[in-house]
């Protein structure tokens, strides 16, 4: 009766990881120990020559149970440092996995923040491992990008507008405690209103708060940069729907056959418009193949991207977004014209020709301008232009690349529906099954590594799905 009811106890203080994926993640993690992954994180003193000198000294086996254990963790919503030391007190998977070891929560972070870059290299050697197991399709791989919360609030993140605002605030308010000051002087001491002294005090603690923002302000304008966070340096604010946070923009290449993420990437740019080519090349290069297809949204969307992309041997799949405005004034767009290319001018509506007319660069972009003048007799002018001297199509010289890829993807409607299936499933996986939508790290190389080891406990866990437990012991082996 003792000896079952001490059971039942201790299968109540297990941690909260499900058994059965605890279990499949600890054979698997133990038989990578063995393979050439593991010796990555094992040899990460000696490739990067990141370590203290009291970690110079750490046994070898200690830095694989550590680096195991961390894996384990993020494959199971135990992100932060503390979690990790918790368990390792109470759950007897764990409690194997680390030999009895019992690391505090400063050990494991800072295990996990001296070696940033080999957890990157780790991710890396994990994707080439399932290129060479035939886990990658090769053919079409989806690009997007997503917003992920930083260690930084909001109140501690601003921008040149916000800063101006608030300092006209406080002068504000010191004007009309000055005011206040005054009328406290001339009359008669009231208990409802606040003292002569109490003002004053109020008065020196804006000014204190105004040198801030002063030297925040300057500070910004010397750098260069249009933001800035004080808990997290590199983080930024980040337009979001409904609202918006303060965090890191993470872009992924995902291939199509399984899912399985092939290039990841944190930066703190505000948007995607200027990161298709760059990601599109890198999971490019990662498959080694010639050609490949790439399908993104319409917030990649952007002319010299998609040349690069077309340069580099990638066909590239971008919804092109309708910013026109002459369609918010409910007049014709430029797609109600056609370009003719060997007469190089257009046709519009009408039947009319606007033919070239001068060319110029605008935001470092060579532009052509085309117009006529049978828009002063044209009998739908009222529907086309509101600008007296008639209608002016603006084509970049490039634009036939634009053209190009805008008949693809008209002819393929299912690429661009397969886009969703393919990459919002890491992301939802990530954010909502993983509990992973947000940073606990900070700076932006702390950053990049921890995304790496999110990533690879998602490519982990799929790809125990798809071979199986068994096959891919064997494959590790």
């Amino acid at each position: 009766m003792l000896w079952a009811t001490l059971k039942a106890r201790r299968a109540s203080n297990r941690c909260s990881f499900q058994k059965s994926s605890m279990t499949t993640s600890l054979r698997i993690i133990r038989c990578v120990s063995l393979t050439p992954l593991s010796r990555v994180l094992i040899s990460i003193r000696s490739a990067f020559g990141m370590c203290s000198l009291q970690q110079r000294v750490v046994p070898r086996i200690i830095l694989e149970r550590y680096s195991n254990a961390i894996s384990i963790g993020y494959m199971n919503r135990a992100l932060s440092s503390r979690c990790l030391e918790w368990e390792a007190h109470r759950n007897v998977e764990l409690l194997w996995l680390l030999r009895k070891l019992h690391p505090d929560f400063k050990t494991i972070a800072d295990f996990r923040k001296d070696n940033a870059k080999a957890f990157k290299y780790v991710f890396q050697t994990f994707v080439l491992l399932c290129k060479e197991w035939g886990l990658f399709g090769q053919e079409l791989v989806a690009v997007d990008g997503s917003k992920f919360k930083a260690v930084n609030n909001k109140r501690r993140n601003f921008t040149q507008a916000k800063l101006d605002e608030m300092l006209k605030a406080i002068d504000a308010k010191i004007d009309h405690y000055l005011h206040a000051l005054d009328a406290a002087d001339e009359a008669e001491a009231d208990a409802q209103k606040p003292t002569a002294e109490a003002l004053r005090e109020r008065i020196r603690q804006l000014h204190e708060r105004k040198g801030r923002y002063a030297w925040l302000k300057k500070a910004m304008e010397g750098s260069g940069e249009n933001q800035v966070s004080l808990t997290d340096p590199d983080s930024r604010a980040m337009a979001k729907s409904p609202k918006v946070d303060v965090g890191y923009n993470v872009q992924v290449a995902v291939d199509d056959q399984y899912k399985l993420l092939i290039i990841r990437e944190v930066t703190n740019a505000v948007t995607d418009v200027d990161r298709l080519s760059g990601i599109a090349i890198q999971a490019k290069e990662t498959l080694r193949v010639d050609h490949v297809k790439v399908v993104a949204d319409m917030g990649d969307y952007h002319g010299e991207e998609i040349k690069a992309c077309e340069e580099a041997g990638i066909k590239p799949y971008v919804a092109k977004p309708l910013t026109s405005a002459n369609r918010k004034l409910g007049l014709y767009g430029k797609e109600r014209f056609t370009y003719e290319a060997e007469p190089d001018c257009y046709r519009c509506s009408a039947g009319q020709t606007l033919t070239f007319r001068f060319a110029t660069f605008e935001l470092g972009r060579h532009i052509r301008y085309y117009a006529t003048t049978a828009c002063q007799t044209c009998a739908i002018r009222a529907q086309c232009t509101r600008n007296k001297e008639g209608r002016r199509i603006t084509r970049w010289v490039h634009e036939a690349i634009l053209e190009r890829m805008q008949r693809r993807v008209e002819a393929h409607p299912e690429v661009m529906k397969k886009r969703k299936q393919i990459v919002e499933h890491p992301f939802g996986t990530n954010k909502h099954w993983h509990d992973q939508g947000y940073f606990l790290m900070r700076g932006l190389e702390k950053v990049r590594a921890e995304f790496s080891l999110s990533t690879l406990a998602y490519n982990l866990r799929r790809v125990v799905r798809i071979l199986g437990v068994p096959h891919l012991l064997r494959a590790l082996v």
